[in-house]
Order: structure tokens, then C-alpha cells, then sequence
């Protein structure tokens, strides 16, 4: 890695290279404006394929032998599978007893089960990671451990670093529940049904190579095709592909905390009282306890009210299904489902339909769905007094966590983290983030247990609330009662060695992690 570092927009220290290519610093948001045209892969033709349409072959080790398989390729896989994927560790095992060396990984999130890969990372086999990191992998890379510097970026991300042609697949390797010989495919039926493939998109419409690998092949067509066999080049049927109980999330659980389900209960009153819940609003909110909680709560509200919300963002849950089937809700937009009763309702519910990074979150499009929901509910590891918030890091400085859709979903009308003052007696509002995800001036609410705190900017909000009843605080004051209670939080000591880049939505580098120096702390 080049030594320079630069200051971008929001004053954090980027290099100017990574893993010997040049990037562009943060510049604010909206302000880098992409040049020239999209990525596109070499033109092929049907006559090199069979003219039967059956393009199966005998094994993933054939079918990646014949994509040209060689060192120093990029090769993706898709997360839908989650804790649950074989896929991954499937294709990994294969480049290794082929010798294959100095691979990309391109996923679009890894899991724990993806510590299988680790020794790969050790010996060579894959030199990093360019994809959200959680768990074993995260603390491989924080530990410095990785031979390149490994690259985050968001869902959205990821879609538009492979259009713009900035990461180029060579092969991409699609699981899929259902598949025909031909390559259509969907993640819908069979023993390990996700829901959808929205996630391995950008990888069918621009690799070089596309592979297609279920453990559910049947006679074609495939229907409905969620990706279309023409951009396919083998298809192959293994003995499993996915761990069909760790397929479906297990943070689908509503929150027994009390102080979590008081954030909850006073976040859905916050979005009464200003207005957000209206007839017709839109909302989305992911599946951890306290998000699946307040979605609940909107459930109470809607009924009191009489109103129905004309959709819901996903990643959906039985939760999200009751309230699309009760009427609440008209119309499910599903990214990423998390439990058997979404796969079911997407399968047969056509208000329940599949969109994609592309549609959701791609920030190099012409318009996406973010800016179109009302109200998005987040999570954080930490914000900062200038509401600037981190996704990625612990308050011990190592990287565990990925960006998922987190940073897109920030273009949306109003952004909400509902976060605890604290964690293990750690602050959770801090002066400064440890790591800079997303620019406070997209983040408008924080909801505390013991209080809310609005961004100035939103002075309409401010005005809104001020009679609500509500607690009402400022960001400083809220900070301010975490360290009367818990102390101010130690930083921790990093070394020089950057072992991640954050990217923003545009593929501008935001911050970046570095290696975290042991057993050293300051206050």
C-alpha cells in the first residue's frame, strides 16, 4: 500500500491507494460526480453454449476449472444463505486442492461460518477480503492478520463498485435454493430457500464467468427465474448448499429487555407525534429485537389510527407478513428475507416482491427506493456529538461488524438509531467515532432510554416535538449523563498498519480501520 495519506471531506486520513489502486477520498455528500460509462463483460455467444440449453456440469470443481480458474482472480458469493452458507466454504476448498493462490473474495457479507476460510487467508489462498466482515473474520483482519488490505463497503455499495467496473468479477458463483440445467434460478423452493438472490444481481449481470450451484435441480424453466440462465455459463448440483435452520436470521426475536423496549415504545411515539406515522407513510426496520419491537409498536398505532402504510422495506419477518396480511401494510419490498414465514409470503404473496441493490440502494442510478421511505430505523455501535455514527467497529477499535445497507438507508426521509446510552458500561455517544460510517448531517435522531436527541438541522422535527411530552435532550447532555454513570470511555491505541477501507455509496473512501495496538489504552 502507498504510504500517502490524505484528508478527505470530513477530515479522517485515507490513503491514496489501496492494494496498489488509486481511490478517491470522501468529498461530501453528493458531491463526487462519476465519470464515463459502466462496466461490461466480454460479449459472449450462443454458440459456444449448448445448443440443448443444458448447461450442467459434474461437479464445482469442473465447472470452475472450465471458468478459467487462474491466481490472483476475483471471486464472489452472495450472503442470502447467511450462517447457514456451504457455498463459500465449498468454492474455497476447491481453489485450494487446485493450488490456486492470491484470490479476492468478493462476498456480499460473511458470516461465522466463514471461519472455515481462515487458513486459506493463512496460507495464501485468498489474499483478502473485499466485503462486511462479522465475527471470526472481522477479528482476523483487526488482528492484522490479512496479506492486503481488506475493503467495506455497503450493499449498495457493492452493486455500484461492480457496474462502474472498480471491482471486476472473474467468476461468480451464485447458491441458489432452486436452479434448471439452464441457469435460471431462484431462492424460493427447495430445502434451502432464502427468499431471494437479490445480492449475487450485479455478480450474474457483470462477471466474467457465472456459475450457478443448488442442491434442487429441476426440469426447466425454473420459475420464477430471480436470475435469468442467460447470464449463466455452468450450472451444478451438489448434496447440500445451504443449513436450512441457520439460514433463517436468529435476531428475529423482539426485544425482552425493558430498557430496549422502552427506546422502542418512545421512538414509535416520537414518529406520532411528529407526524411520520401518517395513512400512506412508508418505514423500514431491520431484524434485530429493538427495530422488530417498534415495528410492533407502529402495528398498535396504525390500528388506533385506522391507517395502513402503502409499503414496508425489508428485510422481512413473520412479523412484517402479519401486518402485510392483516392490511397494515400494502406492500412488502423485500431485500433479504429472515425467516421461513417471509420465504413463504414472498413465494406465494405478490404484494410481497423482491428488489435488489440495484433497485433499493444503488447510489450511481437514476434514483433509488431509499429516499422514498419516510421513516428508516437504524443501529450503532457508537455516535459522536456531531451525530456522525459507526456501524463497523467496537469501542475497543475491532472490526466485527459489516455495512450491510446500513449507509444507503441514510438518504431516506428520516433516520432514527435507536441505540442504548450504554453498553457493558461502555458510552455509546462519544465525542468522536472510533470509525466514521455515516456523516451526521444524513442521521437525524438518536432515541436513548433516557432521552432523544434530535439533530439541529432538523428544525421541524424540533418544532414537532416540543410539546409532545416526550424527553426531549440535546446530544451533549445525553453523552454527558453516560459518563456520570459509566466514566468517560477509554480510546483505544491503533498502529500505523490500515487493515480496512470503509467506502461511502459513491466508491469514495470515508475512513478507514486500523490495527489495534494490544494492551494499550488512553484516555
Amino acid at each position: 500500500m502507498n504510504e500517502d495519506l490524505i484528508y478527505n471531506a470530513v477530515g479522517r486520513l485515507v490513503p491514496s491507494e489501496i492494494n496498489g489502486e488509486l481511490v478517491v477520498p470522501f468529498m461530501g455528500v453528493g458531491k463526487y460526480r462519476p465519470e464515463g460509462t459502466k462496466h461490461a463483460s466480454v460479449i459472449p455467444t450462443n454458440a459456444d453454449y449448448p445448443a440443448d440449453g443444458n448447461k450442467q456440469v459434474a461437479s464445482l470443481k469442473e465447472a470452475l476449472v472450465k471458468a478459467g480458474l487462474k491466481d490472483g482472480m476475483t471471486i464472489s458469493t452472495h450472503h442470502h444463505f447467511r450462517d447457514g452458507d456451504l457455498v463459500a466454504n465449498m468454492v474455497f476448498d476447491v481453489v485450494k486442492e487446485l493450488g490456486v493462490k492470491d484470490i479476492r473474495w468478493y462476498p456480499s457479507a460473511s458470516f461465522p461460518c466463514h471461519a472455515h476460510l481462515i487458513p486459506y487467508l493463512e496460507d495464501g489462498t485468498i489474499s483478502h477480503i473485499e466485503g462486511s466482515m462479522n465475527g471470526p473474520l472481522g477479528r482476523f483482519c483487526s488482528e492484522g492478520k490479512m496479506k492486503k488490505t481488506a475493503v467495506l463497503r455497503s450493499h449498495g455499495g457493492r452493486y455500484q463498485a461492480v457496474q462502474d467496473g472498480e471491482v471486476k468479477i472473474d467468476i461468480a458463483v451464485i447458491g441458489a435454493a432452486c436452479a434448471d440445467p439452464f441457469g435460471n434460478a431462484n431462492g424460493l423452493n427447495g430445502p434451502s430457500a432464502s427468499g431471494l438472490l437479490g445480492f449475487a444481481l450485479a455478480d450474474s449481470q457483470y462477471a466474467d464467468k457465472v456459475v450457478v450451484v443448488t442442491d434442487n435441480m429441476v426440469p426447466f424453466p425454473c420459475v420464477p427465474w430471480q436470475i435469468q440462465g442467460n447470464y449463466v455459463d455452468y450450472t451444478v448440483e451438489v448434496e447440500k448448499i445451504g443449513i436450512p435452520e441457520k439460514i433463517v436470521s436468529g435476531t428475529t426475536q423482539i426485544t425482552k429487555s425493558p430498557d430496549r423496549l422502552l427506546i422502542a415504545e418512545m421512538t414509535a411515539k416520537f414518529c406520532e407525534a411528529t407526524g411520520i406515522i401518517r395513512d400512506g407513510f412508508s418505514f423500514q426496520a431491520g431484524a434485530g429485537g429493538t427495530a422488530l419491537s417498534i415495528g410492533i409498536y407502529f402495528g398498535e398505532i396504525m390500528r388506533r389510527k385506522g391507517i395502513k402504510a402503502r409499503f414496508a422495506r425489508g428485510g422481512s419477518n413473520k412479523y412484517l407478513v402479519e401486518m402485510l396480511e392483516e392490511g397494515l401494510v400494502e406492500y412488502i419490498l423485500d431485500g433479504q428475507t429472515f425467516d421461513l414465514e417471509g420465504v413463504r409470503s414472498m413465494r406465494d404473496n405478490p404484494n410481497h416482491t423482491w428488489t435488489s441493490p440495484f433497485t433499493s440502494y444503488n447510489y450511481h442510478s437514476k434514483g433509488n427506493f431509499a429516499g422514498l421511505v419516510d421513516v428508516v430505523i437504524l443501529g450503532a455501535t457508537e455516535v459522536d456529538v456531531n451525530f456522525n455514527a459507526n456501524v463497523v467497529t467496537h469501542s475497543d477499535g475491532r472490526l466485527l461488524h459489516g455495512l450491510g445497507g446500513w449507509q444507503n438507508c441514510l438518504f431516506s426521509k428520516t433516520v432514527i438509531l435507536p441505540v442504548p446510552l450504554f453498553r457493558d458500561r461502555i458510552p455509546v455517544i462519544v465525542d468522536e467515532v472510533t470509525t466514521l460510517c455515516g456523516p451526521g448531517e444524513l442521521i437525524d435522531v438518536i432515541a436513548t432510554e433516557r432521552g432523544i436527541a434530535i439533530n439541529p438541522l432538523r428544525k421541524d422535527l424540533i418544532e414537532k416535538a416540543k410539546d409532545s411530552g416526550l424527553p426531549i435532550r440535546t446530544i451533549e447532555e445525553l453523552k454527558e449523563e453516560a459518563e456520570r454513570i459509566c466514566g468517560k470511555p477509554k480510546k483505544p491505541v491503533f498502529t500505523d498498519k490500515i487493515i480496512a477501507a470503509i467506502k461511502w455509496v459513491d466508491g469514495t473512501v470515508i475512513d478507514v480501520v486500523r490495527q489495534v495496538e494490544e494492551k494499550k489504552t488512553e484516555n
